[in-house]
């Protein structure tokens, strides 16, 4: 299975989901013109990751802001990787980063973990 790796921009944030080790990481800022658009092949790219996952999967998010259309996207990849979860032998750990003193999203993180049934880790990183 191949990786997807798409650069981030101004509007769009960076993805390395990274098949052989796991780990998935989504950074920077979330403010596409068409977020289904952008999220599509990382939903698409979950939906294929899932027949054949690691033991564990890491989802690294760290997002300096995102847009209401991003967030309900962002939910749908929580959800795959919740039903990704579900599996035997499948296990997802979803660490949260944001900045020391911004509140909205540490409880962005906080909103997104009281929905899901899955461990979320809250991680403080210095601006």
């Amino acid at each position: 299975m191949n990786n997807l790796e798409i650069t981030g921009t101004a509007k769009t944030p960076s993805i390395l989901f990274d098949a052989q080790s796991g780990v998935l990481e989504i950074k920077g800022r979330s403010i596409p013109e068409n977020a289904i658009d952008f999220f599509k092949p990382l939903v698409d790219w979950l939906d294929e990751y899932s027949k054949e996952t690691k033991s564990v999967t890491k989802a690294n998010i760290q997002l300096e802001y995102f847009n209401t259309s991003s967030s309900k996207c962002i939910l749908d990849i929580f959800k795959k990787l919740e039903t990704i979860n579900k599996q035997d032998n499948s296990e997802v750990v979803i660490n949260w980063y944001y900045e020391e003193d911004d509140e909205d999203m540490l409880e962005a993180g906080e909103d997104y973990q009281s929905i899901l049934k899955i461990p979320f880790k809250m991680i403080e990183i210095e601006e």
